[in-house]
């Protein structure tokens, strides 16, 4: 007899989508002979490339066409449970469209959006404080029982030019500007870090390369997502802000410097122990979408960057 049939939704982005990828280990680690599929937009999709976690994987477009193709291919399948980790309305409504007799995902006072708790029949109300230990309570609410904390991602693709020599790689564009590091502090730690003969890396994606371009002293990345993989395997450090290139180094393992401010790192810090985070002590916590870069994350300086990185390297 087959196992259970599991449709995970995260749709994305780049870090919840690594942030989510040990609770869908668990998921089809504990349940034998289960067929797991996992709903993602199609931009990010090449981020579970090859998961042996994962079976299949349903790409949504966001369209009303779109959305309609995949419900139907969803009712086809005639899932048994559904976990939603996204905890949006949409994603909610992609685990419904599913009408799996199990629609699991974080009890109202914890999603993100209210209503797309509404949609789910077991609403799990989450105690951890980081981001992927609430996933793995969701899929503990779901059934799992045996937790694998496991990252597997993709070798990636080499994409555009990259140093020769040894190179530290940074990532300063953020989905909030108020998390963003200054970009004028980066041309300061690239010539902090030519003095240890290394080079400083900005990677961006097509559409944010023409910020960083006339930066002095630094040299740029343009790259997809599978790029940005390769050139992260690559790198022999990293310098990150809360986006989803440092959550992707640290799921890598890679050594290196995160810089926190309105975010709290308790909740959204990289995973491991190979980044230090560093956080001005006058950081206030918050959450609000602001399109200033924030007075704390100026508060630290590319010197206590680079001393802090040259550390971690070591």
């Amino acid at each position: 007899m087959g196992g259970p049939r599991i449709l995970v939704v995260r749709l994305g982005a780049m870090g919840d989508v690594v942030h989510t990828l040990p609770a869908v280990a668990t998921l089809k680690h504990s349940f034998p002979h289960s067929q797991l599929v996992w709903a993602i937009e199609r931009k990010w999709a090449g981020l579970i490339e090859g998961n042996p976690f994962v079976d299949e994987v349903f790409e949504v477009e966001r369209s009303l066409a779109g959305f309609l193709a995949l419900r139907r291919r969803l009712r086809e399948r005639r899932f048994d449970l559904a976990v939603d980790f996204q905890g949006l309305i949409k994603s909610a409504l992609v685990a419904a469209a599913s009408r799996a007799e199990k629609i699991c995902g974080l009890h109202q006072s914890q999603a993100r959006e209210r209503l797309a708790a509404l949609f789910y029949s077991t609403k799990v109300q989450a105690r951890a404080a980081h981001i992927i230990d609430r996933h793995l309570e969701v899929a503990a609410g779901a059934g799992a029982s045996n937790v694998v904390r496991a990252f597997p991602l993709p070798l990636g693709q080499p994409q555009g030019r990259l140093p020769e020599g040894p190179f530290v790689l940074a990532c300063p564009m953020a989905g909030w500007p108020s998390k963003q590091w200054p970009l004028e502090f980066y041309p300061r730690l690239g010539r902090r870090l030519k003095e240890r003969n290394l080079a400083l890396v900005l990677n961006g994606a097509p559409q944010s390369v023409g910020a960083l371009a006339n930066l002095p002293d630094v040299a740029v990345h343009c790259s997809e997502v599978s790029g940005l993989i390769d050139a992260t395997r690559r790198a022999v450090g990293v310098v990150g802000i809360d986006s989803g290139p440092l959550h992707l180094a640290a799921a890598l393992g890679k050594p290196g410097v995160a810089v926190f401010g309105p975010t709290d790192p308790a909740r959204n810090g990289p995973c491991g122990e190979s980044i230090r985070v560093l956080r001005s002590a006058n950081a206030v916590t918050s959450y609000k979408r602001r399109k200033e870069i924030d007075r704390s994350m100026r508060e630290i300086t590319p010197d206590m960057v680079f001393e802090a990185l040259v550390g971690a390297l070591a």
